[in-house]
Order: C-alpha cells, then sequence, then structure tokens
C-alpha cells in the first residue's frame, strides 16, 4: 500500500483534480479479493475495464491461505474471483453508457508448457509431482480458457464486453525472481 500511496500522491501533485482511490488487493487470498470488490462496488464507480495483470511466477510448492497451490491461487483464482464479482458493475457501466467493456487477461506464451494432460485440476494442491515451471504453465493456460469461455457467455446474452487474454512478451520484471536462468537473460543495470 506504501508505493501505491506515494504513486497516488506523485499523480495528485501532477494533476490536484484527479481522482485516484487505493484499495489493498491480495490475489493469492479469497477474502482479500472478495474485501476489494466490496469496497470498489462501495464506491459506485463506473467500470469500462478490467486488466487481470498481477502474477507470481516459478514459485516453490506452497498453498495459499486458502489452500490452494500458491501459483494457480494468484495467477488464477484471483483474477477469476474477481472478474466475476465486478461483471454485474462492468454490465451495468456498458449499459448505461452505451461504451464496451473490457476485459484483459495477462497469459502467456507458457501455457504451452503445462502438465502433459493439460491443468491438473485433481491435484491442483499435490505436492508430489509437482513442478513450478508447469504449474506456473497450468495457471496461464486456465486464464487462457476463463478468458474463451466468459468471451463465449457474453456474447450469447449479448453483452457488449471483450474478453482478451494477452501473451505480454518477455520484459524484466520482479515475477522472475524465482528464476535464475530468466534473470541471466537479462543486464545486471535493468
Amino acid at each position: 500500500m506504501k508505493a501505491a500511496n506515494e504513486a497516488k500522491n506523485k499523480i495528485v501533485r501532477e494533476n490536484p483534480r484527479a481522482r485516484i482511490d487505493v484499495l489493498e488487493l491480495d490475489l493469492c487470498s479469497t477474502n482479500s479479493v472478495r474485501s476489494f470488490a466490496d469496497n470498489f462496488i462501495a464506491l459506485h464507480l463506473p467500470l469500462n475495464i478490467l486488466i487481470n495483470n498481477a502474477g507470481i511466477m516459478f514459485c516453490p510448492f506452497q498453498l495459499s491461505q486458502d489452500g490452494i497451490e500458491v501459483q494457480f491461487a494468484t495467477n488464477h483464482i484471483g483474477h477469476f474471483l474477481l472478474t466475476n464479482l465486478l461483471l454485474d458493475t462492468m454490465k451495468n457501466t456498458v449499459k448505461a453508457t452505451g461504451i464496451q467493456g473490457r476485459v484483459v487477461n495477462l497469459s502467456s506464451i507458457a501455457h504451452n508448457y503445462c502438465y502433459k494432460k493439460g491443468i491438473r485440476f485433481h491435484k491442483i494442491n499435490d505436492k508430489q509431482g509437482y513442478s513450478e515451471k508447469r504449474a506456473y504453465g497450468q495457471s496461464k493456460l486456465a486464464n487462457i480458457l476463463h478468458a474463451n469461455e466468459l468471451s463465449r457467455r457474453l456474447q450469447a446474452e449479448g453483452v457488449n464486453i471483450t474478453v482478451n487474454s494477452v501473451h505480454p512478451g518477455l520484459i524484466m520484471t520482479p515475477l522472475f525472481r524465482h528464476s535464475a536462468a530468466l534473470m541471466s537473460m537479462f543486464p545486471d543495470n535493468h
């Protein structure tokens, strides 16, 4: 929250008319996601676009506080739940403004490198046979499948909301902190 508030203060200094609300969100926690959604909805703001971008990558096996493998919890379940909780707000915004809504799930080419049989729904929380790279891949595959299915459902309802999954390319971010091999691809002065 400190970094978010610092960014808010900087923006407001540069543009005093800007309205910026900072809300806490931990995508690894369903309670936090629900609290964030409730707090956002209570602000009665329009919602035209939702970019599901936060993520973690190549983490050693661990479970979230909800008992879900942490990469799947953070990279997929958190985004899935957040989208579902805010979808009515976005639908109402589309209806009130006539402006198309958009949901963007940041995915990854890593979806090609998930477990051999795809998403291991029956073994999401199984430490046996866990691979941090394949677990990351399955979380990204889940993002793509979610975007495809949500898009299909909204089109069937006739709702003017576009849903996409996007591979952003390879950019040096703290996301790579658990991967020495990927970190070595970037110069020290990143």
